[in-house]
């Protein structure tokens, strides 16, 4: 082997040169790393936001759904308990009796009440002028 610089031959002290574009590209990529990264994780929590708002309204269309069948279900025992037959049964049992036809005659029973509302009207004033009478007296 052949050597080219002797072996007591010292280098020149190199000195390294600062170069100082290089922070700025630092400090530039650094920024552009933060911003790709807050993207990424602002894009994330919207995905899993949207899957989780997309199972809540499966749920609530589910527990509409059973709503819904529960209304056709109770609107279906109400014309149920609402038939002339069992009203008619219903009523048996509790003692009642068909409605006579006397019962039905709507002109009789507005005067009837007419007469009721005289009677009652006359009696009022029949007191009043009992009670005048009576002071009138006394004085």
């Amino acid at each position: 082997m052949v050597r080219r610089v002797p072996a007591k031959h010292r280098n020149a002290p190199i000195t390294r040169e600062r170069d100082k574009d290089a922070f700025l590209r630092l400090a530039l990529l650094l920024m552009v790393g933060v911003v790709l990264t807050g993207g990424f994780v602002y894009a994330g929590r919207q995905h899993f936001a949207a899957l989780k708002f997309g199972y809540e309204t499966e749920n609530l269309k589910h527990q509409r759904e059973q709503l819904i069948e529960e209304q056709r279900r109770l609107i279906l025992q109400r014309e149920e308990a609402a038939n002339p037959v069992k009203l008619e049964q219903a009523a048996k049992r509790l003692g009642m009796q068909p409605l006579q036809p006397a019962q039905v005659d709507p002109l009789r029973q507005v005067t009837n009440k007419s007469a009721t509302e005289r009677t009652v009207a006359l009696r009022a004033n029949d007191k009043d002028a009992k009670r005048e009478r009576q002071t009138t007296n006394k004085v």
